[in-house]
C-alpha cells in the first residue's frame, strides 16, 4: 500500500515544523542555562572556599565545571540531531515527497555518541568551560 502524499501547505505540516522548532529552541535554552548555572555554582563554591580560607578546596569547583560541560555538550548534540531531522523534513518538503508517516515523528536523527564528540569541540562549548577552568585554577593560586 502506497503512502498518501501530504499537502505541503497543510496544518499538519506546519504543526510538525513548529513542534520540531520548539524542541530545537528548548535544547538551545537548556544549553544556555547550563552555562548560567555553571557560573553560579562555581562562583558560590569559590566564595565559600575563600570565606573559610581553605584554598585547597577550590578544586571542588572543577566538579560542577565538568558536569555542566558534559550536560551542555549533550544538549548541543541533541540540538544538532534535531536540526538534522528538521533539515531532512524540509528537504522532503521541497522535493514534494512528504507523506503522513513523516509527520509528528520527533526523534533525533543521527548517532548520539558521535554527535556528542563532535559537539564537545564546538566553539560554543570548549572555550567557555576551558576559560572557567583556568579561572578556577587562577583563583586557587592567586586569590585564595
Amino acid at each position: 500500500m502506497e503512502e498518501k502524499k501530504t499537502d505541503i501547505n497543510s496544518q499538519a505540516v506546519q504543526s510538525h515544523l513548529n513542534i520540531t522548532q520548539s524542541v530545537i529552541q528548548r535544547m538551545a535554552m537548556n544549553s544556555s542555562s547550563c552555562k548560567a548555572w555553571c557560573i553560579t555554582v562555581v562562583s558560590a563554591i569559590l566564595v565559600i572556599v575563600a570565606d573559610k580560607g581553605k584554598s585547597q578546596y577550590a578544586y571542588i569547583a572543577i566538579i560542577p565545571n565538568i558536569l555542566f560541560l558534559v550536560l551542555d555538550t549533550y544538549y548541543l548534540a541533541l540540538e544538532k540531531m534535531f536540526r538534522i531531522l528538521y533539515n531532512d523534513f524540509i528537504k522532503k518538503l521541497h522535493e514534494n515527497v512528504i507523506d503522513s508517516s513523516d509527520l509528528f515523528v520527533v526523534i533525533p536523527k543521527g548517532n548520539l555518541i558521535k554527535m556528542f564528540f563532535k559537539s564537545i569541540i564546538s566553539f560554543s562549548v570548549w572555550p567557555f568551560y576551558l576559560t572557567l577552568l583556568i579561572m578556577i585554577l587562577l583563583a586557587k593560586e592567586i586569590i585564595l
